[in-house]
């Protein structure tokens, strides 16, 4: 092995963003919106670092599972990637390649990559070979929880920043308040702005093609994770009967439910959440499948690292916008006339600010 290139060390941090109250969707209600940042330093002193988003969902779970693997990547190459996932999968299988262990292998992953990238000095789209220097972004939110005067704020916000599309949150108890709430984001953004809806799998399969049906006229472009991720024959009949484009992907571990929908023609767009998928590699393998179905790619959350990725495959449409992380890191991502840029410091570009994180005693 090249020693100095090694991963030398390994330290785990906290770092949250404020929420003036909890905000939820039709599954889950948010009391905090924190990240677990991995930072790994290699023998020659390159810092590569990686982040995920963890709420406040089962802290010590998730940051027992870092912990666990890093004891194993000691001592490999920061170029090691594959080699690395590779031994990650073979020691996770006994407890299960998905869930909080595919978290951990995908945050050492893209740790990696960024210290790759440092040590090239080059960017990550670069390395990858870029396809195209920019990418359509939309701005996410509009949740259940808003009131109306909250919601058309956030929508009008976006749309004055310059977002050409945004996305809100349906999955009420009551379907008509659902196709309420769209009309007045209607109203407030005009036919300008594209809207897309996202019920976080919170409703049965007759609400959301009440729903699918009764917002057609609201020209809504496409219906995100509307019921169960794995009830494929539902996707299938949802689409079929309504017509209603249908992106789902954010709460996979792997690419079988791409398979499945796309042969069953039941899918639109496909969206891989990078720390579930399990980093780089596995988002890239999922996005070239996704294009054999000729399947546009339009990721989970994670803009940082999806606008450098999208860049480099031929079949990436989009990436979706939170602000939640911009506070928290010293190179925020330039979002100008809906389209965002890839940072063009090597690696991924950005970092956490050192005083805005709170390291977890390993």
């Amino acid at each position: 092995m090249n020693s100095s290139i090694a991963i030398r060390d390994v330290k785990l941090y906290k770092a949250s963003t404020t929420l003036k109250k909890p905000i939820a969707d039709a599954t889950h209600t948010l009391t905090e919106i924190s990240f677990i940042v991995m930072r790994i330093q290699l023998e020659n002193g390159i810092i590569g670092e990686s982040y995920l988003l963890s709420f406040q969902y089962s802290p010590n779970a998730i940051v027992g599972a870092l912990k666990d693997i890093i004891p194993v990547i000691k001592g490999y190459n920061t170029n090691e990637t594959s080699a690395v996932y590779q031994k990650l999968d073979d020691l996770a299988e006994y407890f299960g390649n998905q869930g909080l262990l595919r978290w951990a292998q995908a945050a050492i992953n893209i740790a990696m990559w960024d210290a790759w990238g440092k040590t090239l000095g080059q960017p990550i789209h670069k390395i990858l070979g870029t396809h195209k220097e920019k990418v359509s972004i939309y701005g996410s939110g509009g949740w259940i929880s808003y009131s109306i005067d909250e919601l058309i704020e956030e929508v009008t916000n976006y749309a004055n920043r310059g977002f050409k599309a945004v996305k809100i949150k349906v999955g009420s108890p009551k379907v008509n308040t659902d196709v309420e709430r769209l009309r007045l984001v209607r109203e407030a953004v005009s036919d300008k702005v594209d809207i897309m809806m996202d019920a976080n799998q919170g409703m049965d399969l007759p609400s959301a093609m009440k729903l699918a049906r009764e917002a057609r006229d609201l020209n809504i472009n496409w219906f995100e994770e509307p019921i169960h991720h794995q009830n494929f024959q539902g996707y299938e009949i949802l689409k079929n009967q309504t017509g209603i484009s249908l992106a789902m992907g954010e709460r996979e571990f792997d690419t079988l439910p791409l398979r499945e929908l796309a042969t069953r023609n039941a899918l639109d767009i496909w969206q891989p959440d990078i720390l579930r998928i399990g980093g780089v590699e596995a988002w890239r393998e999922s996005a070239a499948l996704a294009k054999s179905f000729h399947l546009p790619v339009l990721p989970h959350y994670y803009k940082d690292y999806d606008v450098p990725l999208l860049c480099t495959i031929s079949n990436g449409v989009g990436v979706e916008s939170f602000d939640w992380v911009d506070p928290l890191i010293d190179n925020p991502m330039v979002i100008q006339d809906g389209f965002a840029k890839p940072h063009d410091l090597p690696g991924w570009g950005f970092s956490f600010i050192d005083d805005r994180m709170t390291e977890i005693k390993l």
